[in-house]
């Protein structure tokens, strides 16, 4: 009911600003004909009033409009888009508060926007209609966009993380064990944990973990690796410690059912990867690795491994870490999973910091480039069965003369039979890249010529190439019909 009466109040107060507009009078001078205060008009078309009978009288009447034109929700042509808007109740579902936007603000742009903006807005609409956009999708991308104005770095819950170790007496410059944390979340939070809880069926096999709040139970799939349990173990000590109320139960999720839910759970990850990686441990780790001229996958790996952390977190921090304290800017992280024998390679998480990096997710499905060290590291994983593999290369996109420098770990899916997933993460090589990596010019790394997609792929001598480059032979005819009809034109001129 209260989201109703908003609505109404929204659209009566559109309507009176829209009629003002065309009269071509002001606040001040709809006060003086309507005998109406200056500041109950504003409040009226923001939406924040409605006004009684007599007083929408009043405006009829001022206006020379019937009161039931006034008084109805059915809009013209030009505040038509705005009202689906409204009644789509998007404007609730998107974290406007986060980037710092007050809902009446947008709806007071929207509205004095020019019917082409309004037409705009409407096509954004139907565009996310048609790729049938989840609401977890919105949610997820709404994210990933803070994440990104952020740098991926949060001051605040990296400060979080170090007080709950000193409290709780954590070695932030050793391996922290799972034992370790178990114990606070029994001794402090008073939980009750359930190592074989989640029942081996084929509908729950993505499962890591359920926690019960009415019992404060956490029950484990009985898959869960000891990194895996160090990290389920300290994201519950996130929830707990940062009093977070509204969260998922499960991890993996089964959905959303807001965003406080989304950004909540991001929350405790991100604690959870802090309290596990510390920030100057891994920092100091980091800065003897990158002094070196010659690349080493046994130094990187020995540090990877000084911390009980999964592949994909140890990457996930280093886009916590290189932004802030190595000042790498464009940087991207993606994450690949593929089913054995499978032409399928799909890009299920993705995160740019700072520059829209090349490999990102379409919604096209066309084939990516297999010539990306994540994909060609996943298939050589996923066909020779490997619990791990790992590779580096330089890949110098063939349409932007633009060359990334690229770490992926592959591993198995211990949670689906015949999965796999690959981790990687870039970096933008320049000039100030190479004066912080000082193996970046080392010979040994493979440089090798990408592309983004087969389909919009430029490289003629591609051995790999899963389709015919379409897009870019569309763009091709156009372009050769164009040149042909301006041939026509300049004979008849």
């Amino acid at each position: 009911m209260a989201i109703a009466e908003e609505y109404i109040r929204l659209i009566f107060g559109l309507k009176i600003k829209q009629i003002r507009t065309e009269k071509d009078l002001s606040l001040f001078g709809l006060s003086k004909l309507s005998g109406l205060s200056k500041s109950y008009l504003n409040e009226i078309e923001k939406g924040k009033k409605y006004p009684k009978t007599d007083k929408i009288i009043k405006l009829a009447e001022t206006f020379e409009v019937p009161y039931d034109s006034l008084v109805s929700l059915k809009l013209d042509k030009n505040l038509a888009p705005i009202g689906e808007i409204l009644q789509s109740g998007i404007l609730d579902e998107i974290p406007l508060e986060l980037f710092g936007i007050q809902q009446s603000d947008l709806i007071d742009i929207i509205a004095n926007a020019p019917s082409k903006v309004n037409a705009f807005i409407s096509t954004i609409i139907e565009i996310a209609q048609h790729y049938n956009m989840s609401r977890e999708g919105f949610y997820l991308a709404s994210l990933r966009s803070y994440q990104e104005a952020q740098n991926n770095y949060f001051k605040d819950l990296e400060e979080a993380a170090v007080r709950f170790a000193n409290s709780y007496q954590l070695d932030l410059s050793g391996t922290i064990k799972a034992d370790e944390l178990e114990e606070i979340l029994k001794e402090e939070y008073g939980y009750t944990i359930n190592e074989a809880g989640i029942p081996n069926q084929e509908e729950l096999e993505n499962l890591r973990c359920v926690f019960v709040p009415s019992t404060k139970t956490l029950l484990l799939s009985d898959r869960v690796d000891e990194a895996q349990k160090t990290f389920i173990y300290a994201k519950e000590l996130g929830y707990q410690y940062l009093k977070i109320k509204e969260r998922p139960y499960t991890f993996s999720w089964i959905k959303y059912d807001n965003f406080e839910e989304v950004l909540h759970n991001f929350y405790a990850s991100y604690f959870a990867g802090a309290l596990i990686i510390p920030r100057n441990h891994l920092k100091e780790n980091l800065k003897n690795l990158f002094t070196t001229k010659r690349f080493s996958e046994k130094a990187f790996h020995k540090i990877m491994k000084s911390y009980n952390a999964s592949p994909e977190s140890f990457y996930q921090r280093l886009t916590n870490i290189l932004p802030k304290d190595f000042g790498m800017q464009n940087v991207f992280f993606l994450r690949f999973t593929h089913k054995k024998g499978m032409d399928k390679f799909s890009l299920v998480k993705e995160l740019h910091i700072t520059h829209q990096q090349q490999p990102r997710a379409n919604e096209l499905n066309e084939h990516y480039c297999r010539r990306w060290m994540a994909v060609k590291t996943l298939q050589r994983t996923a066909t020779n069965d490997l619990d791990y593999s790992f590779d580096i290369q330089i890949s110098d996109y063939a349409d932007t003369d633009q060359q990334y420098l690229v770490f992926t770990s592959a591993t198995k899916d211990p949670f689906r039979k015949e999965y796999y997933r690959s981790i990687g993460i870039g970096f933008l090589i320049s000039p100030s890249l190479e004066k912080k990596i000082s193996f970046v010019n080392d010979a040994k790394i493979p440089t090798v010529k990408v592309g983004v997609t087969c389909e919009s792929c430029s490289i003629t001598d591609c051995e790999v190439r899963m389709a015919p480059p379409k897009r870019l032979l569309v763009k091709q005819k156009y372009k050769k019909t164009a040149a042909l009809v301006a041939n026509i034109v300049k004979e008849y001129s």
